[in-house]
């Protein structure tokens, strides 16, 4: 009988222990970050009944779901990301809770996409709602955590470039657009084209060359706010527009009070590619030779948790992309160095049970005083035992055979130099921690 070798399923990884101890570092800094800002862990489902995401995006969003009927026959999906989630779980529970809540999250969701640099189809995500507010105080709030966890990270070269969807919708009514979701969508992909190929599309919309030369001025809108407002004025007429640009002057001030300005730059040209954000949105990018692109991004959905059938409520939050910010700390040399291997290795000599047992103490004891602490679980001979040491880099080995235990001692071998010490049981822990320092 051939035995089928079964592979791992198209844009998924397998995380090795390697990865996961750079990955459990990375959530480790953006975890302390979110608490110091007071929010708080939660976890939803892995599935959601797939209407969650159709009544937030309508019916095509399908097509990029793991979308299935279970055994019930019910219509469920693999979560895409956790913020309907969060809507649906304050919607059931959480209405008349103290304003704002403040969520966080870091786990992994799933789309149907195809896998690209930084694109996986099962990927990691960590990200905060805030829900409650209206002010532009929640938007600072958020924007100016999303820059500190990155800093947390290590990563210095890196921008949070600020738009606004209330000033893109001014601006197609401007042009006369009636589809301004089509042309938002067609703005979002424009980093994706060539410029002759987004200036082909923009034809294909059916805009004239005055507007398109509109829209290229837009999407060139971008840097620091007193480069950047004095023009968005120029262009943008409407006083809704007007009270949306003070707004984002307002925030550019805030963040001067965070001290964290320096990042963050305005970007009129970010649509975002989620219908349902409102005003403020916000993309993080890290340049990199990786081929990858944005590694965060968010905004504020002041309408999703009335979708989902709640009171009206303000809300805002982001997510940054596990996935694309690990390769772009590891090109830049961010991620310290993990030795995975434990610092002690406990060898017995000899089948005498006596002596197994003693050696399982004194690898507990190890344990117990925090010491990584491995024993031969093999039963090697020791010129193998030690073989098997040195390959894993572990700096002390500890040996016992029969007749060390009847005098109450055992030898401490120091890999690196070679030097051995006999040493009595009792104090094998405190010699331990004196020689790993």
């Amino acid at each position: 009988m051939v035995k089928e070798r079964i592979e791992r399923v198209k844009g998924t990884r397998d995380l090795l222990p390697e990865d996961m101890a750079k990955r459990r570092w990375v959530f480790e800094r953006i975890r302390e970050v979110f608490e110091v800002y007071g929010f708080k862990e939660i976890l939803t489902p892995t599935f959601e009944y797939t209407k969650l995401f159709q009544l937030r995006s309508g019916e095509e969003v399908v097509k990029q779901l793991y979308a299935f009927k279970d055994k019930g026959g019910r219509d469920i999906s693999l979560r895409p990301d956790l913020t309907s989630s969060v809507a649906r779980l304050f919607v059931n529970k959480f209405q008349n809770a103290p304003k704002p809540v403040k969520w966080y999250y870091i786990t992994n969701m799933f789309r149907y996409e195809e896998p690209q640099s930084g694109r996986l189809r099962e990927f990691w995500q960590a990200g905060v709602e805030l829900i409650g507010s209206a002010n532009i105080e929640a938007d600072a709030e958020v924007i100016a955590l999303m820059i500190e966890s990155y800093l947390a990270t290590g990563l210095k070269e890196f921008t949070v470039n600020i738009g606004d969807r209330v000033l893109l919708d001014e601006f197609a009514k401007m042009l006369g657009v009636e589809d301004d979701i089509g042309l938002m969508r067609l703005i979002d992909k424009k980093d994706k084209m060539s410029r002759e190929d987004f200036i082909a599309s923009l034809k294909d919309f059916g805009l004239s060359d005055d507007a398109i030369d509109k829209v290229l001025f837009l999407i060139e809108l971008k840097g620091k706010p007193d480069e950047i407002l004095p023009k968005a004025y120029e262009l943008f007429t409407s006083e809704v527009a007007k009270e949306e640009l003070k707004k984002i002057e307002e925030l550019f001030e805030l963040l001067k009070a965070y001290g964290v300005e320096k990042y963050a730059l305005i970007d009129f040209g970010i649509a975002r590619g989620f219908d349902y954000y409102t005003s403020i949105v916000f993309e993080a990018i890290a340049p990199n030779e990786l081929g990858i692109g944005s590694i965060g991004g968010g905004g504020r959905y002041d309408n999703l948790i009335e979708v989902f059938g709640g009171k009206p409520t303000p809300a805002t939050g982001f997510a940054i992309g596990i996935e694309r910010l690990i390769p772009i700390l590891e090109s830049k040399g961010l991620l310290p160095s993990f030795r995975l291997s434990p610092d002690v290795f406990v060898v017995y000599i000899g089948k005498e049970l006596e002596v197994k047992t003693k050696v399982i103490e004194m690898t507990q004891a190890l344990r117990k005083a925090g010491i990584k602490a491995e024993y031969d679980l093999q039963g090697r001979k020791l010129r193998k035992a030690l073989e098997y040491a040195d390959k894993l880099e572990i700096p002390l080995v500890v040996i016992l055979g029969k007749r060390d235990l009847a005098e109450g001692k055992a030898t401490i071998r120091d890999m690196a130099t070679g030097e051995q010490k006999s040493v009595a049981i009792e104090k094998i822990v405190e010699e331990v921690k004196e020689m790993l320092g």
